[in-house]
């Protein structure tokens, strides 16, 4: 196999080549008419540079699938606990205007009825001081005692008890037995020693 020249070829090779292809037109249309192309102007197939070819290559397309896995919520119930501080705080003021301690301490098997209806009324009045004093107290309900009342779905179970034959679901229509208290606006006096609302009565030494 010949290996093609790579510098132009001398004066007698191209009057050999000139003489070659001058017959070889003659005998060869489709050599002449590659001739006469490249007579024109037309480049040489080895001189055009290769075209890039572009090849599309059919690719799987991957589809991302996400699945959702439902989590349980976790809810964190936290317990109010309360200081005794503000109940022992009550117990001393009871204490110290209505002798509560006192009344409900003392044992009054051997006291007569009315003795201990003239201590109660002290208790009574000292109590209700304190409540006036201290806190807000109002009715839950606003009706009155004994009228007929209709609870509605979605009332509230922990300010309303319902008691005798309870059936099925709300809405209840019953007799308001009791009205209900609840505590509004709470004003206890401030402490500088909460220890010291342990102390619900001083003894007392007479000398």
């Amino acid at each position: 196999m010949s290996t093609p020249q790579t510098s132009p070829p001398s004066f007698l090779s191209r009057i050999a080549i000139a003489i070659g292809s001058f017959f070889a037109i003659l005998g060869n249309a489709s050599l002449a008419q590659g001739v006469s192309r490249l007579r024109a102007g037309e480049a040489l197939a080895a001189d055009v540079p290769p075209r890039e070819v572009r090849v599309e290559v059919p690719v799987e397309k991957i589809v991302e699938t996400r699945i959702e896995v439902p989590v349980e919520r976790i809810v964190e119930k936290t317990t109010e606990v309360h200081a005794p501080t503000a109940a022992l705080q009550l117990l001393g003021l009871l204490q110290r205007e209505a002798r509560f301690v006192d009344f409900v301490q003392e044992d009054v098997a051997g006291y007569s009825d009315a003795e201990i209806g003239a201590a109660a009324r002290v208790v009574h009045d000292g109590c209700r001081k304190v409540l006036a004093g201290h806190f807000a107290i109002t009715p839950v309900r606003a009706e009155s005692e004994g009228s007929r009342i209709t609870l509605q779905p979605g009332f509230d179970a922990g300010a309303v008890r319902v008691s005798g034959n309870v059936v099925g679901q709300p809405p209840f229509t019953g007799t308001l037995a009791h009205r209900g208290w609840q505590a509004g606006e709470v004003r206890l006096p401030q402490l500088t020693d909460p220890q010291a609302a342990r102390i619900l009565a001083q003894a007392e030494v007479e000398l």
